[in-house]
């Protein structure tokens, strides 16, 4: 990747972020550690990878993202709002009365949303009859998931895994983000899904091994999911929970909650801060 193409996915990253925690402050709630440990594949699929068009949201053939970790809804608006879907002075109606920026993602009422999601597990079974739809079809339009990593828990996920190696849905690529934390604990202190590669071989996908925070790694991983024919591939990234915000980083604690507003103005200089070094 050409270095000006990086720096301009890291600054989308990083307003990305600073949407992440302008919604949820101003909410009082929402789920900040997951949207930020994703606010980087988010870049890149909203700025790079995705056929996709803010001017017309229901486009045919577009790819489709389904956000099925649906409580992270704050980094896919966040997301969606810098990319031009509505105002990102919206973000701050997070959870409001009247706001159609709900707390888990509302395909009827938020531009840009495809897929409503909120119960784990119920999004990469949606994808995946999405990727069977164009299959039978013949459309080319690519279909994409983002799961967390204790999402995987869910037996739902298996069976969708399952299912979609059988029908070798190439045009599915799945994206774990391996935080290795959830709302209780660490995975392999609650229920550990491990291994996670070798799960999803075992269903017949292609697995792709990446630093989630990595801009050359998620574009060689892409092009691979790209490339690869005659099987889902699933993209396991190896992501800090938090990150970009030091005191969130690795803290499972904020898997829920919101900042105060010391906390706030502390996220926010730290995000600033980040900024101005990238756009300098």
């Amino acid at each position: 990747m050409k270095p000006e193409e990086k720096r301009a996915l890291q600054i989308k990253a990083c307003q990305i972020r600073m949407g992440i925690i302008e919604g949820v402050h101003a909410a009082k709630s929402g789920h900040p550690g997951g949207s930020l440990s994703i606010a980087d594949v988010l870049a890149y699929l909203y700025f790079k990878e995705l056929n996709i068009d803010p001017a017309d949201p229901h486009k045919k053939n577009r790819d489709l993202m389904i956000l099925s970790k649906g409580h992270t809804a704050p980094g896919l608006y966040s997301a969606l709002a810098n990319r031009g879907y509505f105002p990102v002075e919206h973000l701050k109606t997070l959870r409001k009365l009247d706001s159609d920026l709900q707390g888990h993602p509302d395909m009827k009422h938020t531009p840009g949303v495809d897929m409503s999601s909120g119960s784990l597990g119920q999004g990469i079974s949606v994808a995946t009859g999405a990727a069977l739809s164009a299959k039978i079809d013949g459309d080319a339009f690519r279909v994409y998931a983002i799961l967390g990593d204790g999402e995987l828990e869910e037996g739902q996920v298996w069976e969708a895994a399952m299912f979609a190696g059988h029908k070798q849905l190439d045009t599915l690529c799945a994206i774990v983000d391996f935080n290795n934390l959830q709302i209780d604990g660490c995975l392999d202190e609650v229920n550990s899904p491990y291994p996670i590669a070798e799960k999803f071989k075992a269903f017949r996908w292609h697995v792709i091994e990446v630093d989630g925070h990595d801009f050359d790694q998620l574009d060689a991983a892409f092009a691979e999911a790209r490339a690869t024919k005659g099987k889902p591939t699933v993209i396991v990234m190896k992501t800090v929970k938090g990150k970009g915000v030091s005191f969130m980083e690795n803290q499972v604690g904020w898997h829920g909650s919101a900042p105060n507003d010391e906390q706030y103005e502390i996220a926010m200089q730290e995000l600033n801060a980040a900024l101005a070094q990238l756009q300098a």
